[in-house]
Parts: C-alpha cells; structure tokens; sequence
C-alpha cells in the first residue's frame, strides 16, 4: 500500500487578501487624518496695486529689528523679549496705530517672528512688515 504524500508547499499557502485589506484601511487613515492638518503660520498681507492710504507719522508704531539682532520700538532700544510691553504702552496713547515693523535682509527669521508674535499679543490690529532699505 503506498500512501499519497503531499508536498509542503502546497499545504502551507497564506492567503494575502487580509494583509492588503489592513494595509488599504491604513493608508486611507493616514490620508485622511493628514488633510485635516492646519498648519500655524503668520499672516500677511501683501501690497496691492491699489494707492497706499496715507496715514500720519505719529499714528504709526515702529519696531526695527537690525541685522545684529538689535530691536528698537520707536528708535529706542530694547530686549527683544520686552517688545509687547513697549507696544502696549506705544498703543496705550493711540490705540487706532498702525505697527510697522522693518526688518533688515540679513536679520534672521525667527527675531522677526518674534517681535511680530509679541507684537499681535500686545494688541496691535494692524501689523505690517517693511524691509530696511540699505
């Protein structure tokens, strides 16, 4: 009597369709948990074409942020962590004041970012960004 051997392989079959049925459900979970994501970025307003609207010297808060790191509030020098105070108290007297604040190109970003976080915490509705012209 001979007895019918089968060979492993053949026996030992995985069925695939599960695994990719996981691996689809995953990938549509990560496609849609990531469009959902807002990233945090600062707002800013470009020029228009339009005609700049002139406004008075003295209705205008100005911060400048130096290529050595240096900021002044209204051409007196301050720390850079101190900048929301001396807004605050700049927007105390004229609360309708625009900030203007003028970066020099070689200053590094993230002092900007810094005075203009400060700046909208200290209150101010209307914040532009200027390049120092040298």
């Amino acid at each position: 009597m001979r007895r019918k051997h089968g060979h492993a392989a053949d026996q030992a079959e995985i069925d695939m369709t599960p695994m990719l049925d996981v691996v689809f459900i995953m990938l549509i979970f990560f496609i849609v948990t990531t469009s959902f994501v807002k990233e945090n970025a600062i707002d800013v307003n470009r020029p228009s074409n339009a005609p700049n609207k002139v406004q008075k010297e003295s209705q205008v808060v100005l911060v400048t942020v130096s290529e050595s790191g240096i900021v002044q509030v209204n051409n007196r020098t301050v720390d850079i962590e101190s900048v929301q105070a001396n807004v605050e108290s700049a927007l105390a007297g004229k609360p309708d004041a625009s900030v203007v604040v003028m970066v020099d190109k070689a200053a590094g970003t993230g002092s900007l970012v810094k005075v203009l976080d400060q700046a909208r915490a200290a209150g101010a509705k209307n914040l532009s960004i200027a390049q120092s012209a040298q």
